[in-house]
């Protein structure tokens, strides 16, 4: 990831790019095929306008200018919910309301958007200061902050959701297939409670706790499985019943992972 020294800006208004910097945001709308030279059409992501809020959404807080990817991120959050809400009512149109929200959370969760980041090559043009860029275990998070910063930059540049879906359709076709190969992945409760009782190891206990009263916050609720008297996973949910799912799949994975290295 690009960084920064802890230099202050003083501005109000967007830089002056770099040719350089101009040329990393325009190849990564090619990546993203949101670019087509044989279209007689602008690109609302090429114009001034739309390469400075693209450049405000690949610039980390950590590299100290006043501008940065906040806002463009919590932009980014409704956008990308909306946009897999549309994707799911499009594609699967019988499923139901229950099984909806199960499989959105898949298409929206952080490890889904570090993924997605990782494929397109986000690090390289996200700006990030030197203490952030030096932490290994943060990469998988940023990567998640800076995808999600760029579809916000997107509905913003284009005031349409057609670019997320141009682009994300393709990601959230593969994802869900590997959601929906397994008839579990939409009910992790149901698949833990058959791992552990099919083990004679007894029902799994949840124990939520609500650290936000902010609705719609995605993180809302905390909620930690206990199996047998000892905790085995942990998720978060802008509901109960989310954060337990969460915390039953991420506790699937965890003993599947332990049964596998053993």
């Amino acid at each position: 990831m690009t960084h920064r020294s802890k230099t202050k800006t003083s501005r109000t208004t967007p830089k002056n790019l770099s040719n350089e910097r101009v040329q990393q945001l325009q190849n990564l709308l090619k990546k993203l095929a949101l670019v087509d030279p044989a279209r007689s059409k602008s690109c609302p992501g090429t114009e001034p306008r739309g390469l400075a809020i693209l450049d405000e959404a690949l610039t980390h807080t950590s590299a100290q200018e006043i501008i940065n990817h906040e806002r463009l991120e919590f932009l980014g959050d409704a956008v990308l919910r909306l946009a897999a809400s549309e994707y799911i009512d499009r594609h699967f149109p019988r499923m139901d309301v229950g099984e909806r929200s199960a499989l959105r959370a898949h298409l929206v969760s952080d490890r889904w958007l570090a993924e997605v980041g990782q494929r397109i090559g986000i690090e390289a043009v996200f700006i990030i200061g030197p203490m952030a860029a030096g932490d290994a275990s943060a990469k998988p998070t940023l990567q998640a902050e800076a995808t999600e910063a760029l579809i916000g930059a997107l509905y913003e540049c284009w005031q349409s959701l057609e670019p997320i879906h141009h682009w994300l359709t393709p990601h959230w076709h593969e994802a869900s297939s590997a959601v929906l190969a397994d008839p579990h992945r939409l009910n992790s409760k149901s698949a833990l409670q058959e791992w552990s009782q099919a083990r004679g190891l007894g029902l799994p206990r949840y124990e939520c706790a609500e650290r936000s009263k902010q609705h719609g916050d995605p993180q809302r609720y905390v909620c930690q499985v206990h199996l047998d008297d000892r905790p085995i996973g942990e998720g978060w949910g802008g509901s109960r019943r989310n954060a337990e799912q969460q915390a039953a799949r991420h506790s699937l994975e965890a003993l599947t992972q332990s049964a596998t290295d053993n």
